[in-house]
């Protein structure tokens, strides 16, 4: 199996100024690829280093993949480095990426600068990718047997060391790219993936459930266990080896006894989250729905919305924060609130029910708890959250409403991610079971 080496350069990763999320998505995609990374490295803006930690990955490695350090200012020094690396003569100009630049500086308003042209030099001995949507190239650098020898790496195949550029939308715009690139100049084994998305259930208590099955999968097909709090855990199986042209069906039939097994535990497939299969669930069944927030603070909704083609099923939300709001606009009953508390069962069905009826949707989530990191008791402590969700019947105009409790000990933001995840997947079991 081929090998890889993923490196960021910049300084500003170092000092946690950002957060490199280029590594997780190349990481991704060369995993798709049958490519296992074995190293991943970040560098500051410092020359030697950059070319002793690119040496180092080359000779661990068969692939190289950068990030960073290719912009127009003079802290950019990532191609310096990559010309001596490479035993570069010199710069040459690459037309096709700097009619690009042009263009996107253009339709910015920008002019033209120096450091502007600059960025379209490359070394001499690099095949460029064009960078569709940014203005550093994308620079792959074949590294043969003699070149390796060179930097005192004793190597039979030829290695490749791809340079992209640190703006994260740029890396994945130009992912797709590089992978093809990469399938040009090697010979990949055959892969086969396939994923399935679970919730509400621990990976230890799902790992026991299914035992007997993994137990019996062939030798040939690895399984992965992917945890996420808020996207709950994914299972992927795969295939790595040569062609087999049943690989496919062995993997679908192999899910077909997972799915008998774990049924509706199972919410999605691939890069499915659970606000786009509610969103596609909505639309098959011609349905609305709209949301009622208290302690998730509107994110519920921020996460309907980043579906696109939401329009068609989100009517929209009240961010009940203040028990004002929930009486004066949700109609709950300011009795309720006295007698049970804002964070109740009963407080979150008459949410549910209240924008339900406000926004004139067929379904509803509401949410109430205590985020923190204050504000809980020894009755109700942080972390706890009441989700309320409710159903109309068309025809009828039934109302049929039902609640329950979360909790968590984290930190207020992922109480409020995970508060949000849960709503959404007990809202996909009213759906479902409606």
């Amino acid at each position: 199996m081929l090998t890889a080496s993923v490196c960021t350069i910049g300084d500003e990763i170092l000092i946690g100024q950002i957060v490199d999320t280029n590594s997780f998505h190349i990481a991704q995609e060369l995993n798709l690829l049958g490519i296992k990374v074995q190293y991943m490295l970040s560098v500051g803006d410092d020359h030697g280093e950059i070319i002793d930690g690119l040496r180092n990955c080359l000779a661990k490695t068969d692939i190289v993949i950068t990030t960073g350090g290719l912009g127009p200012t003079k802290d950019d020094i990532t191609k310096d480095a990559l010309r001596q690396l490479s035993f570069s003569d010199g710069y040459r100009n690459s037309e096709e990426q700097f009619s690009v630049d042009r263009h996107i500086l253009s339709q910015r308003g920008i002019p033209l600068s120096e450091n502007n042209r600059a960025q379209a030099m490359v070394p001499d001995n690099a095949e460029v990718i064009v960078n569709k949507i940014g203005t550093a190239p994308i620079m792959a650098f074949p590294f043969d047997k003699v070149k390796l020898q060179k930097l005192g790496i004793n190597s039979n195949i030829t290695k490749m060391l791809y340079s992209m550029p640190g703006v994260p939308f740029e890396t994945i715009s130009a992912l797709p790219d590089v992978c093809n690139h990469i399938k040009a100049h090697f010979d990949l084994d055959e892969v086969e993936h396939r994923t399935v998305e679970t919730f509400g259930i621990a990976e230890s208590t799902l790992s026991d459930m299914i035992a007997p099955w993994e137990n019996a999968l062939p030798k040939d097909l690895h399984l992965a266990y992917l945890p996420n709090p808020t996207l709950g855990v994914r299972l992927r199986l795969s295939y790595y080896g040569m062609h087999d042209p049943d690989a496919k069906k062995r993997i679908d039939a192999e899910f077909d006894k997972l799915y008998g097994q774990l049924g509706e535990i199972i919410y999605g497939e691939g890069n499915d989250d659970l606000q786009t299969v509610i969103g596609r669930m909505l639309r098959e069944k011609g349905c609305t729905m709209s949301v009622a927030e208290s302690c998730t603070g509107g994110h519920i909704s921020g996460l309907i919305t980043s579906v696109a083609g939401c329009s068609d099923y989100y009517k929209g939300s009240v961010t009940s924060y203040a028990n004002q709001v929930k009486t004066n606009v949700l109609e709950v009953d300011p009795q309720t609130i006295e007698r049970f508390g804002a964070v109740s069962s009963q407080c979150v069905e008459q949410m549910a029910t209240g924008v339900l009826k406000v926004l004139d949707s067929d379904y509803s989530v509401a949410t109430s708890g205590i985020a923190g990191p204050g504000g809980g008791s020894t009755e109700k402590p942080v972390g706890l959250c009441w989700i309320g969700v409710a159903h109309r019947e068309r025809k009828s105009g039934a109302v049929t409403v039902k609640s329950k409790s979360v909790r968590f000990s984290s930190t207020r933001a992922v109480n409020i991610e995970r508060f949000s995840s849960y709503a959404l997947d007990y809202l996909r079991s009213m759906i479902i079971h409606s």
